[in-house]
């Protein structure tokens, strides 16, 4: 049974399950390198995930170009004693040796504990979880969410506060990994230069997934994923990096690190990637309780405003209002994805609908960052603040189709913000980012910014840690869980703060 004291204890133990290879990278002499994950339930299935590496922080994993044979299996008890499903897949080297088993057939709103088997090895039994009956109103759902784990900013010490937290569901904002050359003096230093390519982005990727907390994690219950711009290149928005680089350079970027995404998550066929083109927006039910809906806000947006697109000049990300940020033709989801969400709004049948994005909703004006005391007259690009008619129509929709209990969760900023979305005078939803895994502070005036707006009921951003939200038909309690020290993979989570919102009430009560 995974457990707080065995996960921790992991973090002891993991030195001794790798070794030093020649040319002095980590290389494990085992299959299940990356350990095992699952996700995106549904009422009678899941995707069960694995990866095959001998030598994990090489491009192919060591593994050549063999297509292995992977047994997989399912049971319904924790000591792995009465199997319920089982079947056989392939791990081909032109997906990285990765496995995604679809399964189906399995009984709704139960736990499952699984394994595969391949070369004559066995994986770690994981334990995944299938969403209630679609009709079904459950009495609660844990899920804990998170972003931002950039591996050189500290311990992955959150991870093994989240497995004891035994959540249902963990939901996964985006910047899982981070894509810069390696630091100087950071707690820990990424193995590989700034990737560029496929093999690059896969060193990088294992780098994160040989983390023995990072895997519990993954083990424990299935994860919702959905990725930000770190994944690729930061602050990039459909084919523009943020230094306006040839987009076509920018296209083979964007397919490598988009097929390394896929290779290490738990996701369905209809994600593989096709070149620079990966299809990750969807819903997800958990019976008629919850809905979330998760978006990709970086894949399809229309350009920045306020910019010059020079070629080889760097774009702004904090500008002064212009009438960009305003023209009814530029959205943050582009215009298939936004419709396809507004309809979904428009069908929704569920009693809670967690808008599932990466990044702060609720209008944030700004200082400039070289004016700290003057007015807050600046805007961020990069944010839905940039697209301001695309997220009033998305509050539109909210208000006009009578949506019930919206509530949106994001990440990116490398902070815990509360805030309340309003739309037309009227209280709409509350929203909740859920700190950083590790990820240091950016935005050195977020409280100062926020102190004097009344939508903001709290903002910090100089401790790390995840949110944890317990759903009932009633009622959403929210928790911001902040480490005591995110430099120690031991370290212990705390309630930062607590909130509570109620069925078809928008505004959050403070816990």
């Amino acid at each position: 049974m995974l457990t707080r004291r065995t996960i921790i204890g992991a973090a002891a133990a993991a030195p001794a399950l790798l070794g030093f290879g020649r040319a002095g990278a980590l290389t494990p002499e085992r299959l299940f390198s990356f350990g095992v994950a699952s996700g995106d339930p549904t009422s009678d299935g899941v995707v069960l995930w694995t990866r095959l590496a001998t030598r994990p922080l090489t491009g192919d994993g060591g593994m050549g170009s063999a297509r292995v044979p992977v047994r997989w299996e399912i049971y319904d008890d924790d000591g792995a004693r009465h199997l319920v499903r089982a079947g056989d897949a392939v791990a081909e080297p032109v997906w990285g040796h990765s496995v995604h088993v679809e399964v189906s057939g399995l009984q709704p709103g139960r736990p499952y504990w699984y394994r595969f088997i391949a070369g004559g090895e066995a994986s770690a039994i994981g334990r995944t979880r299938t969403a209630p009956a679609r009709h079904a109103l459950p009495d609660r759902l844990r899920f804990c969410f998170g972003s931002c784990q950039k591996y050189e900013d500290g311990q992955f010490g959150a991870w093994a506060n989240t497995v004891a937290e035994d959540p249902d569901l963990i939901v996964f904002l985006g910047d899982y990994i981070y894509e810069e050359d390696p630091s100087v003096g950071t707690p820990r230093v990424h193995l590989n230069p700034a990737p560029v390519d496929l093999d690059g982005y896969r060193v990088r990727y294992a780098t994160y997934r040989l983390d023995p907390l990072l895997q519990a994690a993954h083990a424990v219950a299935p994860w919702i994923v959905t990725w930000d711009d770190h994944e690729v290149i930061n602050d990039y928005a459909d084919l523009a990096d943020q230094h306006n680089s040839d987009p076509a350079v920018m296209a083979r970027r964007r397919a490598a690190a988009y097929q390394a995404y896929y290779e290490f998550m738990p996701l369905r066929a209809y994600s593989r990637p096709h070149g620079p083109d990966m299809r990750l927006y969807r819903t997800l039910d958990w019976g008629r309780l919850a809905q979330f809906q998760v978006l990709d806000d970086r894949q399809y947006r229309s350009p920045r405003g306020c910019q010059t697109h020079v070629r080889g000049e760097m774009s702004v990300s904090v500008v002064k209002d212009c009438p960009d940020l305003h023209d009814p033709k530029a959205s943050i989801l582009g215009m298939p994805q936004e419709k396809w969400l507004l309809d979904t709004l428009s069908a929704t049948k569920a009693r809670w609908n967690i808008l599932t994005q990466q990044t702060q909703i609720t209008p944030y004006p700004r200082r400039d960052p070289a004016h700290p005391d003057g007015p807050a007259d600046m805007q961020t690009v990069d944010t839905w603040q940039g697209y301001q008619a695309s997220r009033n129509r998305l509050f539109a929709r909210w208000q006009d189709a009578a949506v019930s209990n919206p509530l949106v969760i994001g990440g990116d900023i490398h902070a815990f913000v509360a805030s309340d979305i309003s739309y037309r005078g009227k209280a709409l939803a509350p929203c909740f980012v859920g700190g950083s895994i590790t990820t240091q502070a950016g935005d050195k005036l977020l409280v100062q910014n926020t102190a004097d707006l009344p939508a903001y009921r709290f903002a910090r951003n100089d401790v790390r840690g995840y949110g944890r939200i317990d759903v009932t038909p009633t009622r959403c309690d929210v928790a911001f869980r902040a480490l005591r020290n995110p430099l120690d993979a031991r370290t212990e989570a705390y309630d930062l703060t607590r909130y509570v919102v109620e069925d078809r009430r928008p505004r959050m009560q403070a816990a």
